[in-house]
């Protein structure tokens, strides 16, 4: 298999890949075949199930860093392909040092315009040495060893109070556990509709998904005001902070891991909620997000509805027109748009 630059970086500074190696969110289990290939023990795991599911089996993880115990498995040398963002590298550099050994090398990679030396500054609260290599291809790979357990900053709990909800949020969450402007618009825009937070648990309003849960603010919104909510996501970290976002409202949402709607029955709900995203990564990619409004014109019952908001420059009302049926635009700002597609019951 062809290695792109940092995964061809990270593994030639690497050095010996003999023994034991903790592959950490790999892209098309480049690196995971590369340690294989060498000889190497190699277990991986991918926030992004996605990523996940081009691991061969024998080579998963479903958490970052072998659970602790006697027998636990534990790595001699990881390799990361490193976050865009601080405080998803902060939140790993956590994990990480609590699980591993001292000893234990990491060599870190990412291309070196998503890297600041904000990156070395978090990874040095948790481990004893961080140094960067010269650089390749513009990419760039850093070297860490001396795991020092700290105490935990994430995942991170506040109270956003213009929707009166607490987020919690592990830190490769989008928007961590912050109210972003595009789910702001939204919310106060489906505020009209959605009803009040004061449901009764013997009438639910009908059942509701959130797709792309993130923190779970739009999840643990819709169940305060009694629905039946289902938050999908397909970063694993997403759908454990929809589940702490859920608990610390004190409402029920039934959170797990999806590719947008993938596997959800046909017809089984009456809302479905978005704020998707538009990248894959560092790539401008709205695939997912076509994909996801095709497979909500099979599970919206008829009648039903699915609000979307996304940046104006998005082609997305076409999609939705074609797909779900009459669509308004039910409020606009400078920079999104909040669309209503309504399931028509000939459709």
């Amino acid at each position: 298999m062809t290695l792109d630059p940092v995964a061809a970086l990270m593994v030639d500074e690497a050095g010996d890949l003999t023994g034991r190696v903790l592959v950490l969110d790999d892209t098309d289990a480049a690196l995971t075949f590369a340690a294989s290939e060498a000889g190497a023990d190699v277990r991986t795991w991918c926030d992004d199930l996605r990523d996940l599911a081009a691991i061969p089996a024998a080579h998963r993880l479903h958490v970052p860093a072998a659970d602790e115990g006697a027998d636990a498995w534990r790595p001699d040398l990881v390799l990361w392909r490193l976050p865009r963002a601080v405080s998803a590298v902060e939140d790993y550099a956590e994990h990480l040092a609590s699980h591993l050994e001292p000893g234990t090398r990491i060599v870190a990679g990412g291309r070196t315009k998503h890297m600041t030396v904000a990156f070395n500054t978090a990874l040095a609260r948790h481990f004893a040495s961080v140094t960067a290599s010269r650089g390749r291809q513009k990419s760039r790979v850093l070297h860490i060893t001396g795991a020092q357990p700290a105490p935990r900053r994430w995942p991170a709990r506040r109270y956003l109070p213009e929707v009166g909800i607490t987020a919690v949020a592990h830190g490769s969450v989008f928007h961590t556990n912050r109210l972003d402007d595009g789910t702001r618009l939204l919310l106060r825009t489906l505020a009209r509709t959605a009803g009040d937070p004061t449901p009764d648990p013997q009438h639910p309003r009908g059942q509701a998904i959130d797709v792309g849960s993130g923190s779970g603010i739009i999840a643990a919104w819709l169940a305060q005001r009694g629905w039946l909510t289902t938050a999908l996501d397909v970063s694993q970290a997403a759908v454990t902070s929809t589940r702490l976002t859920a608990q610390a409202n004190h409402v029920t949402v039934t959170a797990r891991a999806a590719d947008m709607l993938a596997y959800t029955p046909p017809a089984s709900a009456d809302l479905v909620v978005a704020n998707p995203p538009f990248h894959r990564g560092a790539a401008k990619d709205s695939t997912a997000t076509l994909t996801m409004i095709a497979q909500a014109g099979q599970v919206l019952r008829p009648g039903g509805e699915l609000w979307l908001v996304f940046n104006t420059h998005l082609p997305y009302l076409q999609h939705l027109r074609r797909h779900i049926g009459i669509t308004t635009i039910e409020a606009q700002d400078r920079h999104y748009v909040v669309a209503r597609a309504l399931k028509e019951p000939s459709t």
